[in-house]
């Protein structure tokens, strides 16, 4: 199966800028961010090891190739095998006494766990952080949960966190999953971290990463009023905005003002400052002009003004 060009998992990382090489990540999480995370530390040259929970019984055929417990591997088999690239994935039903033989086995010869659990479940399996630090001292763990602190037990998902900072609109589901995507980039940050912190004390270290968080930090921009309906970069600002354009739409990111002076003299407006981009009448006449415009025109028009846009389909 080859991945998209656009894939991430598929650009190769300089072996200069691999960080963790020589650091093992044992993980134990599911689904998306914990995996996604697990993607990340080994472009970064960690060496990776996934355990994962048998199937449920009577879910898959026992003869089906590639059975994982993952559900990820159900739901997207794509992305669970694009996150897996170089990735080594074993097989451990930690309620069990033998997978938590294979859990330990592991854990003995680990750097940095990496898990999804609610904190109640992590208990159960032995993995609360005062027993584990005490059996490994040089073990760290970077632990995602869905939300900190008190509501830890709290279900939720990526489309709770992000409704509850204001990033999804109308019945609309967004675009991507940016909780969830935000989560693991700050799960390998904080693998980074713990990394930086066992290097200067010497033991392990403890991180929490909330998905909460994360879709709480990529809101910032909303909760300063940089993307609020009118704002900047809400739509204010005639230079940055989605228009329509005569085969499809048309992206446009004339911010700056050299650039929002270009694409004015492009459609016929004067250009004075700030406020020339901000007036009703130049939203009118920017939109009219690229609605009779076709996407290969406004191609062949950012390349020759130098205007950042980029064309779409309808």
């Amino acid at each position: 199966m080859t991945a998209p060009k656009n894939d991430p998992s598929c650009v190769p990382t300089s072996p200069a800028l691999r960080p963790l090489r020589g650091v093992r990540v044992l993980s134990l999480s599911l689904n998306l961010p914990g995996p996604a995370a697990l993607m990340r530390c080994q472009q970064m040259g960690a060496s990776c090891v996934k355990l994962e929970p048998p199937p449920p019984p009577g879910t898959v055929p026992d003869s089906a190739p590639g059975t994982s417990g993952d559900p990820m591997s159900g739901y997207n088999r794509t992305a669970y095998d694009a996150m897996l690239q170089g990735v080594r994935v074993a097989v451990a039903d930690l309620k069990t006494e033998k997978g938590q033989k294979t859990l330990h086995r592991e854990l003995a010869k680990t750097d940095v766990l990496l898990t999804s659990f609610r904190p109640s479940a992590l208990l159960k399996l032995g993995l609360g952080w005062k027993a584990l630090h005490q059996r490994y001292p040089a073990l760290s763990m970077v632990a995602i949960v869905g939300a900190p602190g008190a509501r830890g037990e709290e279900p939720g998902h990526d489309l709770t966190y992000l409704a509850e900072n204001d990033l999804v609109g109308g019945l609309d589901l967004p675009a991507t999953l940016y909780a969830d995507m935000g989560g693991s980039l700050m799960a390998s940050e904080a693998v980074l971290k713990t990394m930086l912190l066992q290097h200067k004390a010497g033991k392990g270290h403890y991180i929490e990463v909330a998905l909460s968080e994360a879709a709480a930090y990529l809101a910032l921009p909303r909760a300063w009023g940089l993307t609020t309906p009118g704002a900047a970069v809400g739509g204010g600002h005639a230079g940055y905005r989605v228009y329509s354009c005569r085969d499809g739409r048309v992206a446009v990111a004339a911010l700056e003002p050299h650039f929002a002076k270009a694409l004015c003299a492009a459609a016929g407006v004067q250009y004075a400052n700030i406020l020339t981009m901000l007036a009703p009448a130049t939203h009118r006449t920017i939109a009219a002009y690229l609605l009779n415009m076709t996407r290969k025109a406004l191609d062949a028009l950012a390349v020759e003004r130098d205007i950042p846009l980029h064309t779409l389909s309808k």
